[in-house]
């Protein structure tokens, strides 16, 4: 368990160097948040997932990662409008529109997961 910690920090710090410094060549400078987390903790969680469960069952986390994408690029695209258009505040159009993220979560469940 110790060993699978140290790897997955390591991989993912890695992955964060890299990302980050993608994110800082890119403009505006908010890319680097958006580089900077989840592809690299989804990638160390895919590394070893590989290692510890194989490549089938990897594929099935990958696609369940790219459903989640999915759902949260749909969310923030609404909390987005909702504060452009309405000027709602960033708290209440992100706790509102929760709800979004989740029906979207599990239409992509039920149309590509299952």
């Amino acid at each position: 368990m110790f060993v699978e910690l140290v790897i997955r920090f390591i991989v993912g710090g890695v992955f964060v160097t890299l990302f980050a410094l993608s994110g800082d060549v890119l403009r505006p400078k908010s890319f680097a948040g958006i580089f900077g987390a989840a592809p690299s903790v989804a990638l160390a969680t895919l590394v070893l997932t590989i290692n510890a469960n194989g490549r089938e069952f990897a594929a099935t986390e990958a696609r369940a990662m790219i459903g989640g994408a999915i759902a949260f690029f749909i969310y923030a695209c609404c909390a987005s409008r909702a504060m452009m258009r309405w000027g709602c505040s960033a708290g209440a159009a992100a706790g509102s529109l929760t709800v979004v993220w989740l029906l979207s979560a599990a239409a992509a469940w039920v149309v590509w997961l299952r």
